[in-house]
């Protein structure tokens, strides 16, 4: 029987920051082991995401959402997002990053975060969103299933290794965000 949590999203503060962290240190390590060097993997800090994290959140025009189990009160998972850093102008909005820690896969609290993105993206006028996934990621299907279509290739040093990525494109913020649907 699956144990259904009350799940809130809702926008980081700075009591956020280490949680942040800790989720992504945690799902870098059980995603990307066997992608990424297990030296560079076992030498990150939640810490130094910490800072990392806390400075992410007072660049303007960036933002930071985070995804909360009510039961425990911890941050299970977030969202980062803002305007565009290395694709055409065509690319309003991009998410930087989206991570969930891995018992809360399947469970559509990644779904609800990235239609959380596209309905603020949509406010802010944006017509598209896109994210850099690494070629690598066993989760990838993930943007697909939502509607993301590949349509760039690039590398991304990640410590002393130059790995592939792969840009995903959402040209349809109205359906990405659920506005578009009928409950019924």
């Amino acid at each position: 029987m699956r144990n259904f949590r009350r799940i809130e999203i809702r926008p980081a503060v700075p009591d956020d920051v280490m949680m942040i962290a800790s989720v992504l240190v945690n799902t870098w390590r059980a995603t990307f082991r066997g992608i990424i060097s297990d030296a560079y993997l076992d030498a990150m800090k939640v810490e130094d995401q910490a800072i990392g994290h806390a400075r992410r959140m007072r660049i303007p025009g960036a933002f930071l959402l985070v995804a909360v189990d009510l039961s425990e009160d911890r941050v299970v998972g977030f969202a980062n997002y803002g305007r565009a850093r290395s694709m055409p102008p065509a690319f309003d909005r991009e998410l930087y990053e989206l991570y969930l820690l891995p018992e809360f896969h399947g469970a559509g609290i990644g779904a609800a975060l990235v239609r959380t993105v596209a309905a603020h993206c949509r406010e802010l006028q944006a017509s598209s969103l896109f994210a850099w996934v690494l070629k690598g990621n066993p989760n990838r299907a993930f943007y697909e299933r939502l509607g993301a279509r590949a349509v760039g290739e690039g590398r991304v040093s990640v410590g002393r290794e130059s790995l592939e990525q792969i840009a995903y494109r959402w040209d349809d913020l109205v359906k990405l965000s659920g506005a578009g649907n009928v409950a019924t």
